[in-house]
This record gives C-alpha cells, sequence and structure tokens, in this order.
C-alpha cells in the first residue's frame, strides 16, 4: 500500500491498474470462451466430423496458452517492478541512545518518536 501512496511515477500505477481491470475482464471470458470450444469439439466428435473437433481443441489451446502467457509476463513486469520499488526507497529510522547529557523532556520525546515508528522501518 505504501507504494500506491508514494507521489513517484503515476505511469506504473496505471499500468497495475489497466492490467488488474484486463484480468479481471479477459479471465472469465477466456474461461467461458474455452469451455465453449471444448463442448463444440465433445459435440463435433460424438455427431459430426473430428477435424471439426479437432480444431475447437487446437483453438482452446492457443487461447488458454495465449492467456496464461499475457498472465505470466504482467505480473512478473509488475514484480521487478515493486523489487526495483523496494530496492530504492528504504526508509531508515535513526534510534538515538538515551545518554545522561540530553534533558528528561527530549527524553520522552525521543522515547515517543521511537513508539510511532513504522514495523516495517529499518532500526539503526
Amino acid at each position: 500500500l505504501q507504494w500506491l501512496r508514494n507521489p513517484g511515477p503515476q505511469h506504473e500505477k496505471r499500468t497495475l491498474f489497466g492490467d488488474i481491470v484486463c484480468f479481471l475482464f479477459i479471465t472469465p471470458l477466456a474461461t467461458v470462451s474455452g469451455w465453449l470450444c471444448l463442448r463444440g469439439a465433445v459435440d463435433h466428435l460424438h455427431f459430426s466430423s473430428r477435424l471439426e473437433a479437432v480444431g475447437l481443441i487446437a483453438l482452446t489451446v492457443a487461447l488458454f496458452t495465449i492467456y496464461l502467457f499475457w498472465t505470466l509476463v504482467s505480473f512478473r513486469y509488475h514484480c521487478r517492478l515493486y523489487s526495483e520499488w523496494r530496492r530504492t526507497n528504504q526508509r531508515v529510522i535513526l534510534l538515538i541512545p538515551k545518554s545522561a547529557n540530553v534533558p528528561s523532556n527530549q527524553q520522552s520525546l525521543l522515547g515517543l518518536q521511537s513508539l510511532k515508528r513504522n514495523s516495517k522501518e529499518t532500526i539503526v
């Protein structure tokens, strides 16, 4: 979620949302199309020519191959973008140890700051 809030390149976020919309739209279409092709292939095997059944099975295989290829390439692209973002956008908080020279009101402020830190931040 922090990546989505980051005011970085908007192109990457638009690409992610576009791919999510495409995935949600194409997945049911590919499923229904594949099912219809296989139903037609079964009907052609029982009632008419085997050549049409083989063609429908080949169409189904091509459809799912293209769908899986697009899904894997898209997923790999977004994983690579996220890994690159994590590598280049690390948050580090420096915790200063309490010392005898710091007045007590400043020590309490330092203590409050360390309690508010995010669990994903690195302590140095």
